[in-house]
């Protein structure tokens, strides 16, 4: 998209459509041109020698899987779950996963194929989505990749640094240094461990996250460098997309640019999508899903209880860090210690941790997304039939990416002020769990559960 401030102050947008040329665009009247963040990686061109891969995005709760289901079916595809949670088995109803009628009905790759003690980085997950991806083209269907994941999804893109794999040995020594560290819980000295080896971006890492921290460990070892030493590929486009740009000659210049960058690095076309809405709205959506999580005596408690019962701890590894996942634990272990007693302001300490995780996390979504430039936000508050047409039509043209119209595009920031002062006086409004009567039977389910446990072994 370029923007022309006219004359009266009226400002003209259009999107760029090549071939243009600089002269075409100064021979416009009284016209100043100034550059404006744009998608040109999927608006500038769109190779017909490459095949076209969709991508659909947006906060937790927005949408986006029976988008991306409803969109498989009328276009032959094959989803590919870009979800760090929904790999592991078991993990059902706090990952959202899809059914198994879902999945029958449409393919579903990369969920339930790890057990939740095991850990997933975003590097394997770069391997197996787009060696699934390859798969799913040859076959001669669509690949739909679908999850809020950000990293995830800016690996897949545009792809992964050229970190250098270890060796087993490597392998095996990082893991001898940092046993006894793990096993006494100190992780303080665990990172200084890090940092004297070489690594001082050790410190930001979150508190726990061994995963990491053995990962960058052996790349320091491997390398003799940081992770920080090898270049991303995503910053090179980034920067692209950043450099100045200030008359019109710099703009087509630097969309000529582009093209040919794309063409030349991403290896599909790819068709971007945000799903998002009104955020005071999605908050309350977010809100009463947590609660529908844990109606069931079968819901996410269950869930986390059977993750402390394969002796796991909350924090403690990918799946246990997982939001909605690590509250429960913690709340069980809370009632694991009183024998099975809870009190209902207990669980509704824990379900208002929960919800408000859960809207943050949202919030943190919102803003990664909203630097990807790659990425259409579309209102998931508009006719479902009208945005699940758009895309099947912009998927199936021949002359490239369709512009989104209007009516279905979604604003990326907060421009209204009444809105900003609507999500400041925020509260939540449960549906399900309001007094104290209604979490009887969650507080006798764990009383049931924690309370014979302590009752035998006493």
């Amino acid at each position: 998209m370029i923007s022309f401030v006219g004359t009266g102050g009226v400002r003209i947008s259009s999107y760029l459509r090549l071939p243009y040329t600089a002269e075409t665009v100064l021979r416009l009247p009284n016209v100043h041109v100034f550059r404006r963040r744009s998608r040109l990686f999927t608006s500038c061109s769109a190779s017909s020698t490459k095949k076209k891969v969709i991508v659909i995005s947006g906060p937790t709760g927005a949408g986006k899987s029976k988008l991306a289901l409803e969109l498989a079916k009328r276009l032959n595809g094959e989803i590919i779950s870009a979800d760090s949670v929904q790999v592991y088995r078991g993990l059902d109803v706090g990952s959202a996963k899809p059914s198994l009628g879902q999945r029958k009905e449409v393919v579903h790759h990369l969920v339930d194929i790890l057990h939740p003690s095991e850990d997933y980085s975003v590097g394997k997950f770069f391997e197996d989505a787009r060696e699934t991806t390859r798969d799913i083209l040859d076959r001669g269907r669509v690949p739909i990749v679908a999850g809020g994941t950000g990293l995830y999804l800016r690996w897949f893109i545009y792809g992964k640094p050229d970190v250098p794999k270890a060796s087993r040995e490597i392998i095996a020594e990082v893991y001898s240094e940092l046993a006894n560290l793990q096993n006494d819980e100190d992780w303080d000295a665990a990172v200084q461990l890090l940092v004297k080896s070489g690594d001082p971006g050790a410190q930001s890492l979150p508190a726990n996250d061994w995963y990491r921290l053995r990962r960058r460990l052996e790349i320091v070892k491997s390398s003799g460098s940081p992770p920080s030493a090898f270049e991303v590929p995503y910053n090179s486009f980034r920067e692209q997309l950043n450099s100045g740009v200030t008359d019109a000659a710099d703009i087509m210049c630097s969309a000529d640019k582009l093209q040919q960058s794309e063409i030349k690095d991403l290896e599909y076309d790819f068709l971007c999508y945000f799903l998002s809405t009104n955020r005071l709205d999605l908050y309350r959506s977010i809100d009463c899903r947590c609660e529908d999580m844990l109606l069931e005596t079968d819901g996410l408690l269950s869930e986390a209880r059977w993750l402390l019962d394969l002796g796991l701890l909350p924090n403690s590894n990918s799946a246990t860090r997982a939001i909605g996942y690590r509250q429960a634990m913690e709340y069980l272990l809370r009632c694991r210690e009183n024998g099975g007693l809870s009190s209902a302001e207990d669980f509704y300490a824990f379900l208002s941790e929960f919800q408000k995780t859960s809207r943050n996390f949202a919030k943190r979504q919102m803003a990664w997304f909203r630097n990807e430039q790659i990425y259409e936000w579309i209102d998931a508050s508009k006719p479902f039939e009208k945005v699940l047409s758009f895309i099947c039509d912009s998927y199936n043209s021949q002359d490239g990416h369709l512009q989104l119209p209007e009516s279905l595009r979604m604003r990326r920031d907060l421009r209204n002020p009444r809105q900003v002062a609507e999500l400041k006086a925020y509260g939540t409004r449960n549906r399900h769990f309001i007094g104290h009567e209604d979490c009887v039977d969650v507080l006798d389910w764990i009383n049931k559960i924690y309370g014979q446990t302590v009752e035998s072994l006493g």
